[in-house]
């Protein structure tokens, strides 16, 4: 009889963390191409991925309430499949009509990831803040590679390549994943672990979910920004001293991401070791100067900027995610990750119409910064009222049994 293989269920949560970044974070590089080849202007553009933003965050809820009562496994095969193939179709798009369908396409799929993945990790794991973090990681990486890819694609084959190569990579770990499914080296995991540290009482539980959400819809919007804009930040302010190209500045996008990155392991750990509600505060208290240097700066300095700000942003993503995970119970974790994730990407979805105002506005995006630093000062005062002690570690058993497969 075959056994369940706990790490192999880590590694389709945490690849497909990546991935979901990488086809959600394609097209911010992809129309610095698109501005030449279609001959339409940045603004009119950037606002294609705006219904496909909306469906990221909104589609998260129902995604999450799925899961919880079907599958959690079929909820994830129906993620890489989905907006694989939804990748692939935004590739043959050949007008603006077409290329917006296929976003949203990719938006409606991947909404799934972020409850379902995260719910399923939280379920399987003793140490959720160090395995959040890793998975935290993963989506950096995601988020690093997403424009390196699309601007390698773009420039060396075409912008169509740079949605069909990423996206049968996935549509060919959905079939990877029904297949360990049906052999049984990947089950279900149990809603409510026996690991799992006893829930607070219900008051605490909505007066820190309404913070939550607070902070969570500040700190994304934040997020979300950043996300969006580098790409058309660099390529302003740096790309014309150093003539660098698309590829050139999705690389240094990249480099941001991937040094930011190296937060989420070490994130998850103070979670695990410390207060989780202090790592989360340090995040926000540490965002709004460094947001306000962004500015003003431009050049080399703004690159070293940018790779601290964005470095503490993704800080908070385990300690927040764990801190959610203490605060909801077990049965309802995906529900209650969608529910985040319905604030966190659905509501920061207004950051693209914002972002083409201000800039259309203003020609830049000096007030886009001071408009975030404020946010996040928003965040800070949400995140100092949310318990000390909320989400500390409770003592854990040594090791858990892998479950037999049926």
């Amino acid at each position: 009889m075959r056994r369940a293989s706990p790490a192999l269920a880590q590694g389709f949560t945490n690849v497909g963390h990546s991935l979901d970044h990488i086809l959600t974070l394609l097209y911010p590089t992809v129309v610095l191409v698109l501005e030449r080849e279609w001959g339409r202007s940045y603004g009119e553009l950037i606002g294609l991925m705006l219904v496909g933003q909306v469906l990221f965050g909104a589609m998260a809820l129902p995604a999450g309430w799925f899961a919880d009562r079907w599958s959690t496994l079929g909820m994830m095969a129906i993620y890489f499949l989905g907006s694989g193939v939804a990748a692939i179709l935004t590739g043959f798009a050949s007008t603006p009509s077409g290329l917006a369908i296929g976003l949203a396409a990719i938006g409606f799929f991947a909404a799934i990831y972020h409850p379902v993945g995260m719910a399923w990790l939280v379920r399987s794991t003793l140490n959720r803040g160090r395995a959040l973090g890793w998975n935290g990681m993963f989506g950096s990486i995601g988020i690093a590679l997403g424009p390196v890819i699309a601007g390698a694609l773009c420039q060396w084959w075409s912008w169509r390549a740079a949605f069909i190569v990423p996206g049968a990579i996935t549509a060919a770990l959905g079939l990877a994943l029904l297949a360990s499914w049906r052999l049984g080296w990947l089950v279900e995991a149990d809603a409510v672990p026996r690991h799992a540290p006893p829930p607070p009482p219900r008051g605490e539980m909505v007066r820190v979910f309404v913070l939550l959400s607070v902070t969570m819809t500040c700190g994304a919007l934040v997020y979300q920004s950043l996300t969006i804009v580098l790409p058309k930040l660099f390529a302003e302010r740096l790309g014309e001293a150093t003539g660098l190209g698309a590829f050139g500045i999705g690389g240094l996008v990249g480099v941001v991401y991937l040094c930011a990155g190296a937060s989420m392991p070490i994130s998850g750990w103070l979670a695990d070791k410390f207060a989780t509600q202090r790592t989360y505060l340090a995040s926000f208290a540490l965002q709004a100067p460094l947001l306000l240097f962004a500015a003003f700066l431009d050049s080399w300095p703004l690159l070293a900027v940018t790779i601290g700000l964005v470095f503490v942003s993704t800080l908070a993503g385990p300690a927040e995610n764990k801190l959610l995970a203490h605060y909801t119970p077990g049965r309802w974790q995906g529900t209650g990750y969608g529910a985040k994730f319905v604030l966190a990407l659905g509501v920061s979805a207004s950051a693209i119409p914002l972002i083409a105002w201000i800039y259309g506005s203003t020609g830049g995006f000096f007030w886009l910064f001071i408009l975030m630093g404020g946010l996040a000062g928003t965040a800070l005062l949400g995140a100092a009222l949310i318990p000390a002690k909320a989400g500390a570690a409770a003592p854990q058993p040594a090791r858990a049994s892998p479950a037999p497969a049926e």
